[in-house]
């Protein structure tokens, strides 16, 4: 069986290109991870989302332990099977989603008791039961449960916050270290809001701990993007050159870019799915929203050159019609689009980093879709 293991291709600069060898299958790096949050990716196909170039994509713990609940899932073969995906699936520890959905929710030294958003019913979720819920779904990479609060925060609380993951990041180490199966991985997270001494202490003492590979959280949580570049600015130079660089809930196009060009290797967004089902298309040439007036009589398609049928095969005034009539297909038609789009970006930037052109790549993007990225 294929242990999971990293190899770094090539450099340019700080950015890296590479591949993450899982039993699942090759992962290649800088890599978009669709999100597919209850089971699937909304409004698409488990085939046509590996169609776009995806080789993984990530699952929700939160969601599926609620519906339809983990010991569900695995008696059904496991989260692969359930869903028809055999590609690899990394999944969230499930803590952003008890801080950010239920309003009812006790933060102790334990882990975290919440009231379900769905019913009301209560739950506690600590890091040993949320390993245990990921090696239930048959997670390929697994997430050590943490506390990610938003920014500002005080010096004080950030550093409390970071030290209570780096005490669960301990207990997730050991019980994944008794439910894992073989070629499974689990990364641990790197908080600390936006303070370089934290930051560092974090990933120092991660290290210490030693895991496969080390997530960035407590970013994209409106703090903005030159702040978010700044924090990684500080970060990714002291991260363990050998281990992929993870960072999670990013994001826009122009977001992708810029930390690639620092050094990270790991992205998952909702964006381009919900983007997609709400109108919004990524192009070339920047965003557009094909609900615009200006697209009911455009008979051109969102990207002619693409090999993708629903950028290629489409008119805008087609798309902008299936939107205006409340139809299914324009949502499944964008969402399609936006994920081969940022498959294609990250295809593109693979290829600049070994060519030695990132500087180029990065330079032709913001001029054609005026996106700041650095």
């Amino acid at each position: 069986m294929t242990q999971f293991s990293f190899t770094l291709d090539a450099t340019d600069g700080a950015a890296r290109t590479g591949t993450i060898h899982t039993p699942r299958g090759d992962i290649k790096t800088p890599a978009f991870m669709p999100v597919g949050t209850a089971g699937t990716v909304k409004a698409m196909f488990p085939e046509d989302v590996r169609a776009t170039g995806a080789d993984i994509i990530l699952g929700n713990t939160y969601h599926l332990m609620l519906r339809p609940g983990a010991e569900r899932v695995a008696s059904l073969g496991g989260l692969h099977k359930f869903m028809n995906w055999q590609s690899p699936i990394l999944t969230d520890s499930g803590g952003y989603q008890v801080m950010s959905l239920s309003s009812l929710r006790k933060l102790t030294e334990e882990g975290v008791s919440f009231a379900s958003h769905i019913d009301g019913s209560r739950h506690m979720l600590t890091p040993e039961r949320s390993i245990e819920i990921q090696c239930l779904l048959g997670a390929d990479i697994q997430m050590q449960l943490d506390e990610c609060p938003a920014i500002p925060i005080e010096h004080a609380k950030a550093a409390a916050s970071m030290r209570l993951s780096l005490r669960w990041a301990e207990r997730s180490k050991r019980a994944f270290e008794e439910k894992s199966k073989p070629g499974q991985a689990l990364f641990g997270i790197v908080q600390g809001a936006n303070f370089e001494d934290l930051r560092r202490e974090s990933l120092s003492r991660l290290m210490e701990i030693g895991f496969p590979g080390y997530s960035i959280g407590g970013l994209a949580v409106g703090e903005g993007r030159a702040e978010m570049f700044r924090v990684l600015d500080f970060t990714t130079p002291h991260m363990d050159r050998a281990k992929p660089r993870y960072l999670m809930g990013v994001g826009k196009p122009g977001d992708i870019v810029g930390a690639v060009a620092r050094g990270v290797d790991m992205f998952d967004c909702v964006l381009p799915t919900r983007a997609g089902r709400h109108g919004q298309a990524w192009t070339p040439e920047g965003a557009i929203n094909i609900t615009n007036a200006r697209f009911a009589e455009d008979g051109e398609p969102l990207d002619p050159a693409s090999s993708c049928p629903a950028s290629r095969d489409y008119s805008k005034a087609y798309l902008h019609h299936l939107f205006k009539a409340g139809e299914y297909l324009g949502a499944m038609l964008l969402t399609w689009h936006n994920l081969h789009y940022y498959q294609q970006l990250m295809a593109g930037l693979r290829a600049a980093i070994k060519a030695g052109r990132l500087a180029e790549f990065v330079a032709d993007f913001r001029a054609k879709t005026c996106e700041e990225t650095l």
